[in-house]
């Protein structure tokens, strides 16, 4: 049995650079970005851009993925901050925060996935999110900061009606006017 062989150096820096060029088109020219417009933005030819993507399906769910990758990541390094010791309530709205910003920067990911119906098979990588979600929320509910009906669900509510299209200042003033929704000092529990 042969061991695969690592990618070289070179398809690495072209697959970094193909999916960076794919965020950026992708974001200021839509979906309908083509992949000869992505290949010459990477500074590739098309030919290398599908062989590492044979489909534009392919590429965006890629984006999407690597999108998805980077908030479980984000969750999980927020749980195991609470597991050392951090307050979950601040943790959750660093987070919250973080994937607002996240998405501001990197709308590719959400424009294509909905225009081109990729399924980027991400599932694990949303799971993994959602699980560390619930664990920050258990945290803050636990520690009397998070209302007691907050669930995973609302947080994602949340990201969905993010003002990612807007300026840094407006999403700012749009965190400072929801996390305290989310508080228990915001609002009281039902008796």
């Amino acid at each position: 049995m042969t061991q695969a062989r690592a990618p070289r150096a070179d398809a690495v820096r072209n697959r970094t650079k193909i999916l960076s060029a794919a965020r950026e088109q992708i974001t200021a020219h839509g979906p309908d970005a083509g992949m000869d417009q992505i290949a010459a933005a990477a500074g590739v030819a098309v030919g290398t851009l599908y062989r590492h993507f044979p489909t534009k399906t392919d590429l965006v769910a890629a984006v999407v993925i690597e999108y998805v990758t980077r908030v479980a990541d984000d969750a999980e390094a927020a749980c195991a901050r609470v597991e050392s010791g951090a307050r979950a309530w601040d943790e959750l709205a660093a987070f919250l925060a973080g994937v607002v910003e996240l998405t501001a920067t990197n709308q590719a990911a959400k424009a294509a996935a909905q225009a081109l119906g990729a399924d980027p098979a991400a599932k694990a990588k949303e799971e993994r999110a959602t699980t560390a979600l619930a664990v920050l929320i258990q945290a803050g509910q636990a520690a009397g900061d998070i209302h007691p009906d907050v669930t995973v669900g609302d947080i994602y509510l949340l990201f969905s009606a993010a003002p990612t299209d807007q300026p840094h200042s407006a999403r700012t003033r749009w965190l400072t006017l929801v996390l305290p929704g989310l508080t228990t000092r915001a609002r009281p529990s039902k008796p």
